[in-house]
């Protein structure tokens, strides 16, 4: 077989089953659109329902194959019905992609105890219920892919986002210990961390944090914020046959924010 006739097959996803946690908008939306393009199935799944339809709908407007299933990351039970829905409707899980996040922006002094666990609860604590959900039907699978997102706020300081600053750098280290637990299970599981992307959440935090525009613009290589559809390729790497031998690592995708001194 040739590199040119072998090539498409290291990314093709056909046949695949996904489940993208939090994609109904923003970079879930930006990675099940390029899930969905190497030929997967997506399930969207999030809480809310109406905005799930919506992505759900703007996914099939594209020839893309996808469905919306609710689910509370932060639920136990939740994050297993997702998985058992999802094996009842398609038969099989190969992918799991936990995106689902949130961010509460104050001075550290001001947080209750009650949004530090909110944001740890979802966006660390989510992951690792979610993908303790789906090892049972990517092991019966024969293997699968994990994604866990994490964020610039893995690797720097932010005085403003302190407990979520927290949960990223958490879901790198919970993205090593799943990938060496589960290899013996054929499952990669890798982290990705997104720099600035246009999404509602850094709207907010353009409109919360003065002068963050302009300092992000100024230290990024690329000299733009990145957008969703800039997730797509990353997501289609670390859940095809491509990256089978890449577990434990986390990828940047920042316009070259993060290697700026």
């Amino acid at each position: 077989m040739s590199a040119s006739s072998s090539a498409p097959a290291l990314f093709d996803l056909t046949g695949k089953i996904a489940i993208v946690t939090g994609g109904n908008r923003g970079i879930g939306l930006g990675m099940a659109k390029g899930l969905a393009d190497a030929g997967a199935m997506v399930v969207v799944a999030a809480r809310d329902e109406v905005k799930s339809e919506a992505a759900v709908k703007e996914l099939a407007a594209t020839g893309a194959k996808a469905v919306s299933i609710a689910v509370d990351v932060t639920g136990a039970a939740s994050c297993r019905a997702l998985v058992e829905a999802t094996v009842a409707r398609f038969g099989r899980l190969d992918i799991l992609i936990n995106n689902a996040g949130i961010n509460i922006r104050k001075v550290p002094e001001s947080y209750s105890a009650e949004e530090w666990h909110r944001v740890l609860d979802i966006n660390l604590t989510g992951s690792f219920l979610c993908s303790q959900a789906a090892y049972p039907a990517l092991c019966q699978a024969g293997g699968g892919k994990i994604v866990n997102i994490g964020s610039m706020m893995s690797i720097f300081g932010a005085s403003f986002a302190v407990p979520y600053a927290a949960s990223k750098g958490g879901v790198v280290q919970l993205t090593k210990a799943l990938a060496t637990a589960w290899a013996k299970d054929n499952i990669q599981v890798n982290a990705v961390l997104p720099g600035w992307i246009d999404t509602d959440l850094t709207r907010d935090a353009r409109r919360q944090v003065e002068g963050l525009h302009e300092r992000i613009e100024a230290r990024t290589p690329a000299r733009r914020w990145g957008e969703p559809r800039d997730m797509a390729g990353v997501a289609v790497f670390l859940s095809a046959p491509a990256s089978d031998f890449i577990t434990g690592a986390t990828i940047t995708v920042d316009g070259g924010y993060s290697v700026q001194g």
